[in-house]
């Protein structure tokens, strides 16, 4: 197998407005944490006010899953997503950059005693999470707390930036998984090792379920029961946040009991449950920006189809 190509393979001139990004975010991370988060924000809300398509995306899926909540109410939310957006952009160049000594001023962690209890007993551990805009920060959360561990990920449309972030959490993690790599994540999680996944997002492959995120239908992989069942492994809800003050959570909860059950569609709908609950805790922190309620079937709306309006 040929060796994957490496950030510093790189250097070409068109890419040089990324590293000059990349160095830009390497001095703010020097930065006092406060002032860090400052200037997240900030990105933030530039971003807002300037991306009108993405804005509508963060928008619908709000107005979707909040209908509770007054039109001023949806968009100062959608306001605060956008910031935990741009805090997640530093947050980036802190996973990659910032000493343990530094880190461990900043975590909190709850839950890693399940991780070696599962282990101890011999079984490989799903660390099953979701998209939020603190998922840079997770790998830090478990670096240093459970053995090494593997995570997922997705594939960027730009092969320099898939190896600039995978090089980042390889930091953390002992090895990164591409997320149609099935195979491999079997057998690390039959080899007893622990597997983070996020099974979160919109799936328009064969194999998809239909499942209700707030009440709303959406596609999804029940690739969650069937790494479970094939690898022998314990699932671990994993939940990161944010906390006001500038601070995170880390939580693995304890290990979900009768999963898999055999039933895909229940199983992916209790992980969805689970979620949605958090969610609540935190709901600015959510990955609204994805278009999550897509790729649905012939009969069933199309929830994207007028974002016009809310640009």
């Amino acid at each position: 197998m040929s060796e994957r190509p490496r950030p510093g393979n790189y250097l070409a001139p068109r890419y040089w407005p990324v590293w000059i990004g990349f160095g830009m975010l390497r001095m703010v991370v020097l930065l006092p944490h406060p002032v860090r988060l400052w200037l997240g924000k900030l990105i933030g809300r530039l971003g807002h006010a300037v991306a009108g398509s993405r804005r509508a995306v963060v928008r619908r899926n709000i107005e979707l899953c909040f209908p509770e909540l007054t039109v001023d109410q949806q968009r100062d939310l959608a306001r605060r997503h956008f910031e935990a957006l741009g805090m997640s952009v530093i947050e980036l160049g802190m996973a990659r950059w910032l000493s343990a000594a530094r880190v461990e001023k900043l975590v909190r962690r709850e839950g890693a005693q399940h991780v070696h209890d599962a282990m101890a007993a011999g079984h490989g551990v799903i660390l099953l999470s979701a998209h939020f805009t603190t998922l840079e920060w997770s790998a830090v959360g478990l670096s240093g707390q459970i053995p090494p561990f593997d995570a997922v990920y997705r594939r960027n449309r730009s092969e320099f930036i898939t190896e600039l972030l995978r090089a980042g959490r390889e930091r953390h993690a002992d090895s990164t998984i591409e997320k149609r790599d099935i195979r491999r994540m079997v057998r690390n999680l039959r080899d007893g090792r622990p597997v983070w996944y996020a099974p979160d997002q919109s799936f328009d492959r064969k194999g998809a379920v239909i499942v209700q995120f707030f009440g709303v239908p959406c596609t999804q992989t029940p690739a969650a029961s069937t790494l479970a069942r094939l690898g022998k492994a314990v699932v671990l809800p994993y939940l990161p946040r944010r906390l006001d003050d500038g601070t995170y959570e880390m939580r693995i909860l304890p290990p979900l009991e009768n999963f898999p059950t055999g039933d895909d569609v229940a199983d992916t709908q209790r992980y969805n449950d689970l979620l949605e609950d958090f969610v609540r805790t935190c709901p600015e922190q959510y990955f609204w920006i994805h278009r999550k309620f897509k790729n649905l079937p012939e009969g069933y709306p199309d929830y994207y189809a007028d974002l016009d309006a809310l640009k």
